[in-house]
């Protein structure tokens, strides 16, 4: 190669190396991540859904025990509540969430005599219940409960698996604002999965 060739052959451009992120910029992008996750769970489980496990057999069978889900918060505060649906219920004397069934509404006189379900003294049908499994106990699945007239903002919530359910039987009407979500999107166990009561 003559010199006028080797004085006009382009020079090759120096490679670049990659710039390396300081141990402070690392910590920094990590806790936005965390911070706009945080975010994002926090108005999900309080405006939208709310995960939920069935602890104990006291909506059984509708329920599993140990089943997992999600319920419906915004439904809850867009739509309300209806007679029959599935609701989550926050007791603050202990601290802790029940899942439950809205049997009486507001202003209603709520009783049960032979087992049956009286509102404002006329029989209502409780479709939801499994007969078979109702009619193991032999007339002994739901005790008479005195005749008992809800506030304007009071719900009358009980268990589907009765004889095993701690309730408004036992905790007395709950409050509006103790009903933090409805229905079950059921995650697990697998043969359950769907939506109860949504």
């Amino acid at each position: 190669m003559s010199e006028t060739e080797r004085s006009t052959a382009p020079e090759t451009e120096p490679v670049q190396q990659p710039k390396q992120e300081t141990f402070l910029e690392e910590v920094w992008d990590f806790l936005k991540t965390l911070i706009i996750s945080m975010i994002v769970v926090f108005g999900i489980t309080n405006f939208i859904v709310r995960p939920i496990q069935v602890i104990g057999s006291s909506m059984y069978p509708t329920l599993q025990p140990d089943a997992v889900g999600l319920a419906n918060i915004l439904g809850r505060k867009t739509a309300g509540l209806s007679r029959f649906d599935i609701a989550i219920i926050y007791v603050d004397q202990n601290k802790d969430y029940l899942v439950k069934r809205v049997v009486g509404l507001p202003g209603e006189t709520v009783s049960y005599q032979g087992g049956r379900l009286y509102i404002n003294g006329e029989e209502v049908e409780e479709p939801f219940f499994d007969e078979a499994y109702v009619s193991g106990y032999n007339g002994a699945f739901m005790q008479d409960v005195a005749p008992i007239t809800l506030g304007a903002n009071e719900y009358y919530c009980l268990g589907d698996n009765r004889p095993a359910s701690k309730d408004s039987r036992y905790y007395g009407p709950f409050t509006d604002e103790q009903i933090v979500a409805k229905g079950a999107l059921i995650l697990y166990p697998f043969s359950q999965f769907g939506v109860k009561s949504w």
